[in-house]
């Protein structure tokens, strides 16, 4: 394995053949984070305020899922929660960790997490479902703006302020230049066209049945913003409903980045979940 920065910046590792961009800090109990589907996402935009937080106290591993971020993009790569799956195993693997892991996922990454909790329980530890689709989801207004974004920094601004958070304040220019930027990088809005509008891409099939849902018997919080426009909060509730062993904390004037929006309260609501003792 070579890796070629230190703490929270980005690493890159081999994972079944496709050059991968990962985070990799701290020392204890692994928790794994999984970034969302929105353009210009990565694992860094997506937690950067949760990172450095549960850092303090286990070890932290974040990838970008292939066609996101500065991971690789294979040109005959086939997009599907299968592939976005296989890669958050792979990296596990390429890394050697083959203990029992505890999975933060956000929307997309969500769904991840609970396939993961399909193919291999015994390799899960806990799982945090933070704004994730689940039963009952449907197409909303929100995700229809998310697939029919083109770049630009006028585009990504209204997509910030109208479908991701309830504070316009934190829809700063710093945010607003690093998610375009990632959005306009080359290849990568190819990648998120073909991921979501190709027949030869499976980006957009993400349901799960009630049967699935209720396999899973790990420990599950489910964190969602009340005022969520990309998945409503409506789905927590039933997946809460549906889950054997979860709990459900709802933020009121949040939005769908409850990881940003209340980063300081929901740092310490994941952290007390997965026994995370920091010192921030």
């Amino acid at each position: 394995m070579t890796t070629t920065s230190t703490d929270l910046a980005g690493r890159q590792i081999d994972v079944a053949g496709t050059s991968t961009n990962y985070h990799d800090a701290g020392t204890g109990s692994v928790v794994l984070l999984l970034h969302g589907s929105g353009p210009g996402v990565s694992a860094e935009a997506n937690w950067r305020q949760a990172m450095p937080y549960l850092a303090e106290g286990a070890r932290v591993v974040a990838l970008d899922l292939v066609g996101w971020g500065a991971t690789e993009r294979p040109a005959d790569v086939h997009y599907s929660l299968r592939t976005w799956t296989d890669h958050a195993w792979g990296l596990l693997d390429a890394l050697g960790i083959t203990e029992p892991v505890s999975v933060v996922g956000n929307s997309l990454g969500g769904r991840i997490a609970m396939q993961m909790a399909e193919d291999a329980p015994e390799r899960l530890d806990r799982i945090v479902l933070m704004g994730a689709p689940g039963v009952g989801m449907t197409f909303t207004d929100g995700l229809k703006a998310l697939r029919a974004y083109e770049p630009s920094p006028e585009n990504m601004r209204d997509l910030l302020l109208g479908y991701f958070a309830v504070d316009p304040s934190i829809i700063t220019d710093d945010l607003v230049r690093i998610r375009y930027e990632a959005s306009a990088a080359p290849g990568a809005q190819e990648a998120y066209h073909a991921m979501f509008h190709s027949p030869e891409h499976a980006g957009g099939q993400l349901a799960i049945t009630e049967e699935q849902v209720l396999e899973v018997t790990h420990p599950v919080l489910l964190v969602h913003g009340r005022e969520d426009r990309v998945v409503p909060v409506e789905v927590a509730w039933t997946m809460l409903a549906l889950l054997p062993n979860a709990d459900l904390h709802v933020f009121a004037r949040c939005g769908h980045w409850t990881q940003i929006e209340r980063a300081d309260e929901f740092n310490r609501v994941v952290a007390d979940f997965l026994g995370v003792r920091t010192r921030l």
